[in-house]
């Protein structure tokens, strides 16, 4: 079941122009699949010296994650946090010269009720544009707490 911009502002803590997604197309329990055309927005919070860089579309996969976790909890959740990103591969310079939607998708590799893996990546059209994988933490202070 599609959700739609006014579903996922309510949901995420992004707010106006921060909220990068404008729809959930697809979801299940490891995977979440968005469309946006916010990229297309000179007044794209992200915008620098009017150009919207690749690298920005961790952005918009994290808040595909955050999507993610509230579909699977039933509600909005507590914000997690992206602890880091790894094996980024940028395929273009940037997204705002790219006619059409863009799709994020975000698939959860592993995790438990403090970290999650997520692997994801953006195209358009078909054209890989970046992909990569993000640790997120949900909860800072049972991190803490654990042996590492």
């Amino acid at each position: 079941m599609s959700r739609g911009r006014a579903w996922i502002t309510r949901h995420i803590p992004h707010q106006d122009g921060m909220c990068l997604l404008d729809e959930v197309m697809a979801w299940d329990g490891e995977t979440i699949t968005c469309a946006t055309r916010t990229h297309l927005d000179p007044a794209n919070p992200l915008r620098a010296r009017g150009l919207l860089p690749a690298v920005s579309g961790i952005e918009y996969a994290a808040q595909s994650m955050a999507l993610h976790g509230a579909l699977l909890a039933g509600h909005a959740t507590a914000p997690g946090y992206l602890a880091s990103v790894r094996d980024v591969r940028l395929h273009v310079d940037r997204l705002d010269d790219l006619p059409g939607a863009l799709r994020v998708r975000s698939r959860r590799l592993s995790g438990d009720e403090v970290t999650i893996l997520y692997q994801f990546d953006l195209d358009a059209q078909e054209r890989a544009l970046l992909s990569g994988r993000a640790a997120v933490v949900l909860d800072v202070g049972r991190l803490r707490n654990r042996v590492i």
